[in-house]
């Protein structure tokens, strides 16, 4: 292990033929143009307090008014493409068939590309820039069967400004692929293997220690690693030991913070303020508390490293007993 690799194994693999992407529809009939899918799932890092996520999906219900567009989130924080690449990833293998619409765009009006990505022989298509975000999502649909860089103007909005390509590129081509148009008629197509890479750490050994990295922290301040129960050598007991390096200096040992964790299966396993190492939704371990945020208790976030080793299993409490007469 070690080394930074795509996200495809971190997650469990979605896409069957019959749930997922499986389910979309096909067009057959040639030189016709008719709707192909009904619903665009849509993630962004655009907030809800601005009008940016309304106006996306009043475009695709103009354009293309069968459709139903599914809000996955759009409180990835502002610019970060790993948080946004990560909670596409996790979406991408329960959204139905049709179109993933996914806009974290620090570099908008810039030279990167604005893409849509063809997957699983055509169920749906994956459409957003081409940045990083979308490569760990496409990757766990089994990879691009036909990419495009969305340059046809014909199926663009016009505008006064080239910032807000989320309302004026990538919606109008998500309702477009919805109605039916063909991939290769938004734009110029693209090779799918120079499609940018998304990489995620993967966790490391380091002698007796295994080096790992919080992936995320949920709402309930659960930090998920990325380590997966396979990561953990099998002679492992049941109590861990966490080691949290000082992020600004790993060596200076008087800033570290150590506890240690035990291994549970459930939340409410982790009674009295202890620290558990749960096994979560998604099929990762992740650093966990009882009805509090293991996040705050242990000062960490995205990014940040974590040391796991292990301490075995523990020690069986023995109360001596003094066997001899009652006392009269």
């Amino acid at each position: 292990m070690g080394g930074l690799a795509p996200a495809l194994d971190l997650f469990p693999r979605p896409f069957s033929a019959s749930s997922g992407l499986g389910r979309a529809r096909t067009v057959s009939v040639v030189g016709v143009t008719e709707p192909r899918y009904d619903t665009v799932s849509f993630l962004t890092d655009y907030g809800t307090a601005d009008e940016f996520v309304g106006v996306v999906k009043a475009v695709i219900r103009d354009l293309a008014p069968h459709t139903t567009v599914l809000d996955l989130t759009h409180e990835i924080p502002p610019f970060d493409l790993r948080a946004g690449a990560l909670a596409l990833a996790r979406c991408i293998g329960y959204v139905p068939g049709g179109v993933v619409l996914a806009v974290v765009d620090p570099g908008v009006a810039t030279v990167r590309r604005a893409v849509a990505i063809e997957v699983a022989g055509g169920a749906g298509v994956i459409v957003g820039p081409d940045n990083g975000l979308l490569a760990p999502a496409v990757a766990m649909a089994g990879g691009a069967d036909r990419a495009v860089e969305l340059t046809n103007a014909e199926y663009q909005l016009d505008a006064a400004g080239a910032t807000f390509a989320g309302r004026d590129i990538f919606a109008p081509a998500a309702a477009y692929l919805c109605n039916g148009v063909d991939l290769y008629d938004l734009g110029t197509p693209v090779d799918p293997s120079l499609l940018l890479p998304g990489t995620i750490p993967l966790p490391r050994d380091d002698g007796d220690d295994l080096i790992a990295e919080v992936l995320w922290v949920d709402r309930f301040g659960n930090a998920q690693l990325n380590v997966g129960p396979d990561d953990l050598p099998t002679d492992w007991g049941s109590l861990v030991e966490v080691v949290i390096p000082n992020p600004t200096d790993p060596s200076d040992a008087t800033h570290t913070t150590v506890r240690t964790a035990t291994r549970a299966t459930s939340f409410a396993q982790l009674a009295g303020g202890a620290i558990g190492l749960v096994l979560d939704s998604y099929g990762m371990l992740a650093l966990a508390m009882d009805q509090r945020s293991a996040a705050d208790e242990l000062g960490v976030g995205p990014g940040d490293q974590v040391v796991l080793r292990d301490l075995g299993d523990p020690t069986p409490s023995v109360t001596a007993v003094e066997f001899g007469r009652r006392p009269q």
